[in-house]
C-alpha cells in the first residue's frame, strides 16, 4: 500500500449547510453525479456525504460514526496567514476553538470547528516550508 490519502469524506447531518461553509471559504465544488459534494485539494479530495448514507455504505449504525479524535490541518506559508484563514472560517460560520497563538515547538496555530463539528488546525510551521503549489511535507521541500 502506498503512503497516501486520496479522499477524505466528512459525514454530515446537513450536507448542503456544511458545503455552504466550505463554499464561503472560497473552495470550488467539483460536479459529481453520485450525491457526494466534493472539493479537489492539492493531491487529495474532500467529500461531504450524508451521515446516514455513509453509515449505510460502511454497514454500521450512524451513531457509531460520531466524531473521532482527529483533526484536519491546513498549513500556510506565513505566520500572519493563520489569522487570515481563521478569520475567514469564523466569517463563514465556523466556531473558533483556539485563537491563533505561538506554540511550544516554534510554530503558530489556531483551531476551528466547521458547522458539523469537524476540527481544523491552521498552522504555520517554519520547519516545513510548503512547496511551490502549497503542498505540505513534514520536513519541507
Amino acid at each position: 500500500m502506498d503512503q497516501r490519502v486520496t479522499l477524505i469524506t466528512l459525514g454530515a447531518h446537513d450536507p448542503q449547510r456544511l458545503a455552504e461553509f466550505y463554499d464561503a471559504l472560497g473552495w470550488q465544488r467539483v460536479d459529481t453525479p453520485d450525491g457526494v459534494i466534493a472539493y479537489d485539494l492539492i493531491g487529495q479530495c474532500l467529500g461531504i456525504y450524508p451521515l446516514d448514507k455513509l453509515a449505510e455504505d460502511i454497514g454500521v449504525a450512524p451513531d457509531t460514526l460520531g466524531h473521532g479524535a482527529a483533526t484536519f490541518s491546513y498549513n500556510v506559508s506565513a505566520k500572519e496567514d493563520v489569522s487570515a484563514v481563521m478569520d475567514g472560517a469564523e466569517a463563514a460560520g465556523g466556531r473558533i476553538l483556539k485563537a491563533p497563538h505561538d506554540i511550544f515547538w516554534g510554530g503558530h496555530i489556531g483551531c476551528f470547528a466547521d458547522p458539523e463539528g469537524h476540527i481544523w488546525e491552521v498552522a504555520h510551521n517554519p520547519f516545513s516550508p510548503l512547496g511551490p503549489d502549497g503542498a505540505f511535507r513534514w520536513n519541507g521541500y
